[in-house]
């Protein structure tokens, strides 16, 4: 081994040597060989680069704006890439809100969160139920993520010039972006839809969408075993014993009804009481019980045009649906740049900050009326001052705040004029009931919306009309349905908030295809027509 060892060590030396001895040949000899080989050789015209030279490129949305024939020959070829290039282009990716790079966050240099985010929308049109369904779908097609800017790592192995597993991350870092993103990032993509939307349109639809809007939630079931009927489970509605499944996820009830059953349509006499299975107070069924979220959303509805989402806010399942009225009317603001006029929404919305709102924007509310604590109507004079059951002007005795409800406000208590503010000594002419007791009292905020939710008249042509925009809302929520907003599959609130928000960018975007059509037909029809 020694001996082989050395008879190795000897040869190298000596032919460093014989290296170091050589003469080297100046260049003056090497020139006519050039020279000889340069004339006999013909003139070649420089070739472009080839396309795996084309790894960096720019964003995808200035890549839409690109000639098809400047795009490298693997994307032309790739129906899957082109798709992706029309459907996501009309986005402002070149202004994504990504990680500050001033800021010292630990690690090395993060990578951009752009091209995820665009591969989240690829998954909801995909119908990709996992993140590694996506991944394997990206793998199948290189092109694609070619377009959609994902660092590329070079390779000789492909004919596209990169190696496209070593250039997406795993799985697991899919999902690690999606419930770490924040959800302004979303709604950067939401802003943009409505502003191409608003372009789109023609001028005199685009002034006018927004004017009526509607808004709905729609409920998000959880994915945890607390949801499965078919798992066994002691306190499956207990609200203090949080699912270990989702940590974020709350107990809601999903009612079947806003509205209590017309009094009218109920029989005279109650039905008796069984004397044989009876069925405890504890089980009857009053409504629908989940774990989950609830998804607000706000659509506005242009006629021959179709239905648009101008905002939306998630949350959980616990929180009541007027709770949902302000966050997505200030985003709507936000987007539209003034308020919407007319608002479409349902008896869960009946409360005065809601007439008050649009009656300031210089429209109405339609909203049913909830007959709560026995109110069917009220009525007031000409001041504004609330009327008694026997018909007298009842004066306001004094206010207060209050701020046990969601928006704290004044509340005004009206007293009986017949008491207050001196007694008359009058009887009552409608012999009410608390005569003895100082009279007829009433509290109701003195905003006047209070009012406006009494004299509103629901049976005009006008409520009627506007309420016919619900319509919008229930298609929105039929179309999120489809993308698979009712039943994720993830265990994280703000990764469901993400999912929901770019659920209503493709939506969007979707109807901005059809509105761009369906421009382009008409243009092509007008010369038709006027010859």
């Amino acid at each position: 081994m020694q001996l082989h060892f050395n008879t190795v060590r000897t040869a190298w030396i000596q032919f460093v040597a014989w290296l170091i001895v050589q003469p080297a040949r100046p260049v003056s000899e090497l020139a006519p060989v050039v020279t000889a080989s340069t004339q006999d050789a013909p003139v070649v015209a420089p070739q472009p680069p080839p396309a795996r030279a084309l790894l960096e490129r720019p964003c995808l949305s200035q890549l839409s704006l690109w000639d098809e024939a400047a795009l490298p020959p693997f994307v032309r070829h790739c129906e899957v890439a082109r798709k992706y290039l029309r459907l996501l282009g009309p986005l402002d990716w070149a202004h994504f809100p990504e990680r500050d790079p001033h800021h010292p966050w630990p690690g090395p240099q993060p990578q951009p969160r752009a091209p995820y985010v665009a591969a989240f929308l690829v998954k909801l049109e995909e119908q990709k139920r996992y993140m590694s369904d996506l991944r394997e779908f990206l793998v199948e097609h290189p092109a694609l993520v070619w377009v959609l800017g994902f660092p590329l790592v070079p390779s000789d192995q492909f004919p596209w010039g990169f190696d496209v597993k070593a250039s997406l991350s795993c799985a697991r870092h899919f999902g690690r972006v999606l419930r770490t993103l924040p959800n302004d990032a979303a709604q950067f993509l939401l802003d943009g839809t409505v502003k191409q939307l608003q372009a789109a349109l023609p001028s005199a639809c685009a002034c006018a969408t927004g004017e009526a809007i509607s808004l709905d939630t729609k409920h998000i079931i959880a994915w945890v075993k607390e949801n499965n009927p078919k798992a066994y489970l002691r306190d499956r509605y207990d609200k203090t014993k949080q699912p270990k499944g989702d940590p974020d996820c709350r107990l809601g009830c999903k009612r079947k009804r806003n509205r209590a059953p017309d009094v009218a349509a109920a029989p005279e006499t109650p039905p008796p009481t069984p004397t044989t299975n009876p069925v405890p107070a504890r089980s009857a069924e009053v409504g629908e019980f989940y774990w989950g979220y609830a998804s607000g959303v706000v659509a506005t509805k242009v006629p021959d045009w179709g239905e648009f989402v101008l905002a939306e806010f998630t949350q959980p399942f616990d929180q009541s649906d007027d709770s949902y009225f302000f966050p997505l009317l200030k985003a709507t603001e936000r987007r539209l740049g003034r308020r919407p006029k007319f608002g479409a929404l349902d008896a869960a919305y009946d409360a005065f900050y809601v007439y008050e709102y649009f009656h300031n924007a210089g429209g109405f509310a339609a909203v049913p009326l909830a007959e709560r604590g026995g109110f069917k109507g009220r009525l007031f004079d000409e001041t504004g001052r609330p009327l008694c059951k026997a018909g007298l002007a009842m004066p306001l005795k004094l206010t207060f705040r209050c701020k046990t409800s969601l928006i704290e406000h004044e509340m005004g208590r009206w007293a009986c004029p017949l008491f207050f503010p001196q007694p008359t000594g009058q009887p009552c002419p409608g012999d009410d009931a608390h005569w003895a007791k100082g009279g007829c009292v009433t509290a109701m905020a003195t905003s006047i919306g209070a009012r406006i939710r009494y004299q509103l008249d629901r049976d005009s042509d006008a409520f009627k009309t506007v309420y016919q925009q619900r319509t919008a809302d229930e298609r929105i929520n039929s179309q999120a349905k489809e993308l698979g907003i009712e039943r994720p599959m993830l265990r994280n609130g703000r990764a469901i908030a993400n999912l929901n928000s770019l659920i209503y960018v493709l939506i969007n975007l979707r109807a901005l295809h059809r509105v761009r059509a369906q421009r382009e037909a008409q243009t092509q029809e007008a010369p038709v027509t006027q010859s």
